[in-house]
């Protein structure tokens, strides 16, 4: 069965490439050119994976709002925001609302194709744990990849794919140093370190707001993180 993708873009021509670039790959397309048209499409049945530009028509903010929708409606869903703006507001905004990449419209077809091909491996991963149940445990960290669920101290911290993968690659081995290739390799990611460095934030920020002062994963300048397995 072809891989299920809904493309949000306002401008009609960018939407017709995309959608006719996606097909040519084999991928089943929906498109929309606007938030609401697609909120009222995508409340009956989601996709597999949603790609969403920023300003969509007369909301410059429509595709972060339907992005943070998707995240309350589907936690596990790959999201992929690509836009014209890259400033680095709109890319860390991106990332805090729940997006599992960000790209802007100046990237190559191979290059968007790698990173959605990414997402889907990821997303796949999901499934198959849920084949073989894995519940990794790290001091007061449990994460269960078989019901794709995080917590801390028996408290639950909600992650996206992204992030769940990134703290995976991170806690099977405490105390590893692991750089930014092998977190990309270990949790199946293309991204660039300013983008891993936002979902590291990101990630401390969910533990931290259960616990006040987590300080589990550090920051080893200039070579990556590592993971400390705490009491």
């Amino acid at each position: 069965m072809p891989r299920r993708i809904a493309i949000i873009e306002d401008d009609a021509a960018i939407r017709a490439n995309l959608r006719d670039a996606f097909v040519r790959h084999g991928f089943d397309v929906q498109v929309f050119g606007a938030r609401a048209e697609a909120q009222a499409a995508l409340g009956a049945r989601l996709p597999e994976l949603a790609i969403i530009d920023i300003g969509l028509g007369d909301e410059p903010e429509g595709g972060f709002e339907l992005c943070r929708w998707l995240r309350s409606q589907a936690p596990a869903l790959p999201i992929l925001l690509l836009s014209a703006r890259d400033s680095d507001i709109d890319i860390v905004s991106g990332l805090r609302l729940g997006a599992d990449d960000y790209l802007t419209k100046n990237v190559s077809l191979a290059h968007l194709m790698a990173r959605v091909n990414a997402l889907f491996r990821r997303a796949d991963l999901v499934g198959a744990a849920t084949a073989g149940p894995e519940v990794l445990e790290r001091g007061p960290l449990r994460l269960d990849a078989a019901r794709f669920e995080a917590s801390w101290r028996g408290r639950p911290v909600e992650l996206t794919v992204t992030e769940f993968w990134m703290l995976h690659a991170l806690a099977r081995h405490p105390g590893h140093v692991k750089d930014r290739d092998a977190l990309m390799r270990e949790a199946n990611m293309v991204v660039d370190d300013q983008t891993i460095t936002s979902y590291v934030k990101r990630i401390r920020r969910k533990f931290e707001a259960v616990q006040p002062g987590f300080d589990a994963i550090e920051t080893v300048y200039g070579l990556g993180y590592r993971f400390h397995e705490r009491t």
